[in-house]
């Protein structure tokens, strides 16, 4: 059977780190209270020469580097962002420009924090069904640039940076076993941004419903985990690795002690890069590869949710 095989993994995060302690410093909150609340200590911003773009290569670039391709074989860029550099062109295809990939495709998935597993979801259907070979998978984002740095209850939460994962086509027993991807825009106004080109003309700022967000997160994301384990036909109790997306560390702990999950085997990344949204899953895989606790033959699952509300899961063997 033909899978997509994660060849190559990269991250690239901002120069600048800040910690609760900076935070505290321009909002009423302390470094007690966030960390209490999220786990989180610290996170990267995006200085003004550095975005959504620049980490997007940087990342693509060790990505390739790791899977040992140039990226001239390279026939498909999926970026998946909600911080793109422009309305439009496609972040994507300025990253393939710079990269300098002149085949094939290039187009960005917007689907918030879940972006990187629709991403995925989208670059498998393309590689099992012939339409690509080696795809670039990418998420990136900016959010440091839409956040209202007077509210506490959002702004302590997310951070910048990029990963990336290169995907090809291979027969064998390793790849991507099965993904599930949800969407209810019933919830939408309980985590999105209020401005945008065709409504305020503006680009807005993030608002959220921190309660209503977790009571949806942990039900929907144990729910897809589930649905992604049966396809496969797998049982939780053989997951080496659990790599979420890094939204709230309270999340990840009850999401996995629904199924079962050893806490010793979730990835936790959120106490240095917040929450980057689409590029959380391909941060803390990487962390997790560097450090050794991903191993090749092991068994990885992902999982997110986002604005929308989307969610979605994928279970790969590496």
């Amino acid at each position: 059977m033909l899978r997509s095989v994660i060849k190559g993994v990269g991250s690239a995060l901002p120069r600048r780190i800040m910690t609760n302690s900076d935070l505290s410093k321009i909002v009423d909150t302390t470094h007690e209270w966030i960390v209490e609340r999220t786990g989180i200590h610290a996170r990267h911003i995006a200085s003004d020469d550095e975005t959504t773009r620049s980490l997007a290569v940087d990342a693509a670039k060790k990505a390739l580097l790791n899977a040992g391709l140039e990226a001239s074989a390279i026939d498909l860029v999926i970026l998946a962002t909600s911080t793109p550099d422009n309305t439009f062109p496609a972040t994507a295809t300025l990253v393939q420009a710079d990269l300098g990939i002149i085949r094939g495709a290039a187009f960005d998935v917007q689907a918030v924090c879940s972006g990187f597993v629709y991403a995925l979801t989208t670059a498998d259907a393309y590689i099992r069904t012939g339409m690509a070979s080696n795809v670039l998978v990418i998420g990136a984002e900016t959010f440091s640039r839409i956040l209202d740095w007077t509210d506490r209850t959002t702004c302590v939460l997310f951070g910048d940076g990029a990963g990336a994962f290169v995907l090809s086509g291979e027969e064998g027993e390793n790849g991507i076993l099965a993904s599930r991807i949800h969407s209810d825009g019933r919830y939408s106004d309980k985590l999105y941004v209020d401005g945008g080109p065709s409504t305020t003309k503006t680009v807005g700022h993030l608002r959220m419903e921190g309660r209503e967000v977790f009571k949806h997160a942990v039900v929907n994301i144990a729910a897809v985990m589930q649905e992604v384990l049966d396809q496969a036909g797998i049982s939780a109790a053989n997951i080496d690795c659990f790599v979420p997306h890094q939204a709230n560390r309270r999340i990840l702990e009850g999401t996995a002690r629904k199924l079962g999950i050893p806490e010793e085997r979730i990835v936790l990344t959120m106490d240095r890069h917040g929450n980057t949204s689409a590029a959380s899953i391909p941060l803390a895989y990487d962390v997790a590869l560097q450090d050794g606790r991903i191993k090749p033959g092991q068994l990885v699952l992902m999982e997110a949710m986002g604005g929308g509300f989307t969610w979605g899961a994928v279970l790969a063997r590496v």
